[in-house]
């Protein structure tokens, strides 16, 4: 990581990018433009937290270099409705809650339900656009384009200003036979071209992936053979917004006489959202309730789950573990894992395919057989897009240093000069005027931490003490009685590692822990295990309900 370099003032009729994520992982994606004072946000989303992030729920962008300039922010640019790219809207709505939000009807409806569970969706401020539209806004012309994805509705977006156009792709790819028959615009693209494009940031993602990526069509025989050699239950695992897979799922299930069950609270809701806008059709009587699953044999049905990333808490962990309180997994039953493995989540996929296969169950996952396709462009789709686009600068985006660096190449195959393509980082800060991208400092664009109800408050520091401790942290309470005379004689003191180690941060529960003990010292309680049995129903009780943390909690008392 580069250290950080401030950046010059900005001068007027200069464009000024700065990613806040998606640079270096596959998540959180978000990236700041700015010109004369206004600011344009596109995407803000999510990265899931791996092994070395113990209790860690989310991961949000570098919101904190907005702080001082939310005011100027114009509007929020949805490019689609995956977490990675929507999943910290909450967040930043915390920080305004009136930003303007510029997305598809799918996209604005999937966050809808996000702010709702927030309780923000009275004040946001949505803006419905399509392939087509051209937005006006402030000191930017944003025109959308429609492109290919693995979820409806995604869209590109081109953003004219004075000091040049930006052509930014979100994620995409060039499936010329996708299920919804809604194809990337490359003729809009070229279109803009002829006008001319100064930047290019595209999706880097399968810039490793030689050839093209193949159609979502052409997974359809290998779940057909799953479906047809299930005998017992089946259990279909998939991102929860991955609408086309479960069109797939849905049509198979009808075809072979199985009802469809969906488990996963995110998995019900989109799903919920997709069928009632259109993107998903679901016959009559095809969908049944969760609680009705006992009542059909096991070969009537198909459970449709969260989980296909190993998320602890996910139905497909549930089950995995044997801890689901209503599917239970049995020998010969048949597990379908249809969705790509994303970077960093090796190890809790395995675990999970691991516990499914010594139940007995047969799983089937995209390592054994061809059974999903990615929703990123590969390589020669990549190369397609920039001789189509021509554009002077390009600036990889959205992928691992190693996908960025290879779309990178793949630009100057094409004749843009290695000077004039940037492969950035978080924080970077890019200055476009004149017809030349070039960087000129660095700010400060790292990780912010969800830890259950708390955002921002758990440091690295703080992380490397659970990686010792355990997953969220350590915390001490000491106090010293007199079992005598019923009194504290010292204490209570509250100490912490690795669980919000800031000043103050435990006064208010030492009073409730105080109180606890005189009352339980006043009914005569004499016996200091059950004294710290009390100390750990405070604390842990105050921890759950305040910050929805459960950190390791060692009372001590002592009687003197």
């Amino acid at each position: 990581m580069n250290a950080l370099q401030t950046p010059p003032k900005l001068a007027p009729g200069t464009l000024r990018i700065i990613p806040l994520g998606g640079l270096g992982d596959i998540g959180r994606n978000m990236t700041c433009f700015e010109i004369n004072g206004k600011l344009l946000l596109v995407d803000c989303g999510v990265l899931f937290p791996e092994d070395d992030h113990p209790g860690v729920d989310l991961l949000l962008p570098g919101l904190d270099y907005l702080n001082e300039r939310l005011d100027d922010v114009v509007g929020l640019v949805l490019t689609h409705g995956h977490e990675d790219h929507i999943g910290a809207v909450p967040y930043l709505l915390r920080r305004r809650q009136d930003i303007p939000m510029y997305g598809s009807k799918l996209t604005l409806a999937l966050v809808d339900g996000k702010l709702r569970e927030h309780r923000l969706r009275d004040t946001a401020m949505y803006h419905e656009v399509d392939g087509g539209t051209v937005v006006p806004l402030d000191q930017f012309t944003l025109e959308f384009f429609a492109v290919n994805h693995s979820i409806p509705d995604a869209l590109a977006v081109a953003i004219k200003t004075s000091a040049g156009t930006v052509l930014h792709t979100g994620d995409f790819k060039l499936d010329q036979l996708p299920l919804d028959g809604r194809i990337t615009d490359l003729r809009g693209f070229a279109r803009l071209s002829l006008e001319g494009i100064d930047l290019l940031m595209a999706d880097s993602t399968n810039a490793e992936v030689h050839g093209f990526t193949p159609s979502e069509r052409e997974i359809e025989p290998a779940l057909e053979r799953v479906f047809a050699a299930a005998t017992g239950k089946l259990v279909v695992a998939c991102f929860s917004s991955h609408v086309h897979r479960v069109q797939q799922v849905m049509d198979l299930a009808v075809a072979h006489g199985r009802k469809v069950v969906y488990v996963g609270r995110s998995m019900v809701r989109n799903m919920t959202t997709a069928q009632e806008l259109g993107f998903l059709r679901v016959p009559a009587g095809t969908l049944i309730d969760l609680n009705d699953l006992p009542n059909y044999p096991d070969d009537k049905v198909v459970v449709v789950s969260t989980g296909s990333q190993g998320e602890p808490l996910s139905a497909l962990a549930r089950i995995a573990n044997r801890e689901h309180p209503v599917i239970e997994v049995r020998r010969g039953d048949t597990v379908l894992l249809a969705s790509s493995l994303i970077p960093g989540n090796e190890n809790a996929v395995y675990r999970v395919i691991n516990g499914l296969t010594r139940i007995g169950a047969n799983v089937v996952h995209r390592g054994n057989a061809f059974v999903h396709v990615s929703g990123h462009a590969s390589a020669g789709e990549l190369l397609y897009t920039y001789n189509v686009v021509q554009p002077k600068n390009a600036m990889p985006i959205h992928g691992e240093a190693r996908h960025l660096v290879a779309n990178a190449r793949l630009a100057q195959s094409t004749g843009i000069p290695a000077q004039r393509t940037i492969v950035a980082e978080d924080g970077d800060v890019i200055d476009l005027a004149k017809g030349r991208a070039k960087r000129v400092g660095r700010v400060d664009a790292s990780y912010i931490f969800v830890d259950g109800s708390t955002v921002g408050d758990v440091s690295d520091s703080e992380l490397t003490d659970r990686r010792i401790l355990g997953e969220e942290g350590f915390i001490s309470v000491i106090a010293a009685v007199d079992l005598r005379a019923g009194t504290i004689v010292a204490g209570p003191d509250v100490s912490a590692r690795g669980f919000l180690e800031h000043a103050g941060v435990f006064e208010s529960v030492t009073d409730e822990i105080r109180v606890a003990l005189e009352q339980s010292l006043a009914e005569g309680v004499d016996d200091t295990h059950r004294l710290q049995q009390t100390v750990r129903r405070v604390i842990g009780r105050w921890v759950s309900r305040t910050y929805r943390s459960r950190p390791m909690i060692v009372p001590v008392v002592i009687a003197v």
